[in-house]
């Protein structure tokens, strides 16, 4: 009796250990972060339908007040290869004149050696530095952008005049018009020279801590052409194991110049507007103070939305067709504002 008293007793102690034991891995499995968890019973959402997708390397923190930077960057096929786009959280790709495209790459708390090539600002590049409250580094400008800078008192380094944060590698080969670069470090120390201000409430999007599921209308979204003129295409393949998508530019995969590796994008938005030729330099105008309809596309799928932007200084407001506001997965974002007319494909 004894003995069979005393197995009872070690088969209860055994299955209360191995019962806490797995209680304890199925918590730690199932266990959120407070934020992750506050935005989940803020919108009634239960966490079983949602993936949990962490990024290795946090491309923003939503929670800084750093206010970030801006840098516009060549993106003529002869300044290729680029440098230190995959550090910037948000990338705006916009129309040039020639057909060509710049970039506007915005970092936030980033540590990045070597940012451009960098290239002069059109008028209308402001609007999107405006939109984001960032301090402007550019080499240069049009006309129509130095009146505006001084007019809108636009925060800015223009390597024009301000030498120090510059460098030229002319150890590449390529045109010296192509050969202006940067780093954070130094556009910081010119900053701070300058006495710019470096904190700010401001930031354009609205980040999910958890995977975004979109709506069951959503199309498939796994190769992406943006056309914007007949010297610039840019599209994007999904990478279905990374779960993000890798950029192309004039069916080149595009990589960095230092580190090698092929430049990835998670959220991608695109949408159309009216553009004007406005001098004999064939320099552009953007009705882009207006609305329209568009595309955020993610994880494979694609989703319509509307945009609205009311002045040069206000933000774009991106929304859900239905009007409720887009909210985008972690990650970084480039968004494609490509000329009417020309082609958006989506398979």
């Amino acid at each position: 009796m004894k003995k069979r008293k005393l197995k009872r007793s070690v088969k209860i102690i055994l299955f209360t250990i191995i019962f806490s034991l797995v209680g304890v891995l199925v918590m730690k499995y199932f266990k959120l972060d407070e934020k992750i968890n506050n935005y989940l019973i803020q919108n009634n959402i239960n966490f079983k339908t949602f993936i949990i997708e962490k990024p290795k390397v946090k491309i923003i923190d939503t929670e800084s007040k750093t206010r970030p930077i801006a840098v516009s960057i060549n993106n003529n096929h002869s300044a290729w290869p680029l440098s230190g786009l995959q550090n910037a959280y948000l990338v705006y790709e916009l129309i040039a004149e020639g057909g060509i495209t710049r970039l506007l790459a915005f970092y936030k708390d980033a540590n990045v050696s070597k940012i451009g090539s960098i290239r002069s600002t059109r008028h209308y590049f402001l609007d999107y530095v405006l939109e984001n409250d960032a301090i402007f580094v550019h080499y240069g400008q049009s006309p129509q952008a130095k009146i505006d800078l001084e007019e809108l008192n636009i925060d800015n380094i223009n390597g024009m005049y301000d030498y120090k944060p510059f460098t030229r590698d002319t150890s590449l080969r390529r045109s010296y018009e192509h050969t202006a670069f940067s780093s954070t470090k130094k556009i910081n120390e010119t900053i701070k020279d300058k006495k710019y201000r470096t904190q700010t409430d401001r930031l354009l999007l609205e980040y999910n801590p958890v995977k975004v599921k979109l709506p069951e209308n959503a199309i498939k979204a796994t190769d992406i052409s943006l056309e914007y003129s007949s010297y610039q295409t840019t599209s994007y393949k999904y990478n279905e194991e990374k779960r993000v998508y890798e950029l192309y530019m004039d069916n080149k995969k595009q990589k960095d110049l230092v580190t090698k590796e092929t430049y990835t994008v998670k959220n991608i938005i695109v949408y159309q507007v009216e553009i004007e030729t406005i001098d004999s330099k064939d320099r552009q105008d953007l009705k882009n103070i207006s609305s329209g309809k568009g595309y955020y596309i993610t994880n494979g799928q694609a989703i319509e939305i509307k945009w609205e932007k009311e002045s040069r200084e206000s933000k774009t407001i991106y929304t859900h067709k239905d009007g409720s506001p887009l909210i985008v997965n972690d990650g970084n974002t480039w968004i494609h504002i490509t000329p009417k007319n020309k082609k958006i494909i989506i398979n």
